[in-house]
């Protein structure tokens, strides 16, 4: 565990300052926990996907690397970017497939159900990550929990940590988000 000055946090530091030659020493250093994350997202997606963990976390680098206006907080900072980042990946992936293939009269299903994109439901990821930019107007904390436990696979004690919160406080936002977006799904 790194200390809260730690080896990626000055590599952060440097990238913030303009400096792109930590770019190549930050990748052995965050990549674990970036295929952790890219993995536990995947996981979620129908059995033939074609966009592998690996394949996530490279281009899910590249841009994060590349957007040189981002100021680094922290690793933890680094980390919810980078999974946001992967949520939005995912999300023109299956804007792309769902814009090949037409997916007329998808039937309702559940919140846990909708979150996994399955083969024939792509459209569904395009819907819930509309939801979750309308949370974000309502609450965007909720909005935040939601994004970090289901695009990036963290438990509640990593979220309160990443959040500065409780977990108390995690898990009364957990159930209050989740119920507002089981209710935007019924409307649907």
């Amino acid at each position: 565990m790194e200390t809260p000055r730690g080896e990626v946090t000055l590599l952060l530091d440097r990238l913030s300052d303009g400096d792109r030659s930590p770019e190549d020493e930050l990748m052995p250093r965050v990549y674990l926990e970036l295929h952790r994350i890219a993995g536990a997202r995947l996981r979620n997606e129908r059995a033939a996907h074609t966009l592998q963990a690996t394949a996530l976390v490279h281009e899910a680098y590249v841009k994060l690397c590349g957007a040189g206006d981002i100021v680094w907080q922290n690793r933890i900072h680094f980390y919810r970017v980078a999974a946001r980042l992967m949520r939005h990946i995912l999300v023109d992936y299956a804007r792309k497939r769902n814009s090949e293939k037409n997916n007329f009269g998808a039937p309702a299903i559940r919140l846990e159900d909708a979150i996994a994109i399955s083969e024939d439901g792509s459209a569904v990821a395009l819907d819930i990550d509309e939801m979750l930019d309308r949370l974000a107007l309502v609450s965007p904390r909720q909005a935040q929990i939601v994004e970090m436990r289901f695009f990036a696979g963290l438990t509640e004690e990593e979220i309160a940590s990443a959040l500065g919160l409780s977990i108390r406080t995690i898990r009364r936002d957990w159930l209050m988000a989740r119920a507002w977006l089981h209710g935007q799904l019924k409307r649907t």
